[in-house]
């Protein structure tokens, strides 16, 4: 099985809601995650390092395709101000919390000692066109 490298795209950061504990090393360990939208290309699935939020339509995808490596978690979610002014009518979806756990290059997700979301050719068929904005390359 092939494997690859996944960069979501970024939409946003932490919000004053994440608990995150640094004094840990890298990556931080984050124990509640507060997304914060500063805007949105469309994408299902995005970042803001260490973590990764998918809508809950991609998470049902993901856990009926039977893939590996993730379990999902409740994410905040916010809007910004920049938000607000460059995108007023756009109405987000539900979103959760993608929690990578698996092993990049033996799992159908993981994360590289970079923290690079990891993916095998499985799970990047489930992906498909919900990560347009996502650069893909080889693993």
């Amino acid at each position: 099985m092939k494997f690859h490298q996944v960069e979501p795209e970024v939409a946003g950061g932490w919000g004053e809601g994440t608990v995150a504990h640094r004094e840990s090393g890298r990556p931080p360990v984050v124990e509640r995650l507060h997304h914060v939208f500063d805007g949105w290309m469309g994408d299902e699935l995005l970042e803001t390092t260490p973590c990764f939020i998918v809508t809950e339509g991609l998470a049902e995808a993901i856990r009926a395709a039977g893939l590996s490596g993730v379990t999902f978690g409740a994410v905040e979610v916010g809007v910004s101000e920049t938000f607000m002014e460059l995108q007023p009518a756009t109405v987000l979806p539900s979103w959760v919390w993608m929690k990578v756990e698996g092993v990049a290059g033996r799992d159908d997700f993981g994360l590289s000692p970079a923290l690079i979301l990891v993916v095998s050719d499985r799970a990047l068929a489930v992906l498909g066109d919900r990560i347009v904005e996502a650069v893909v390359s080889p693993f």
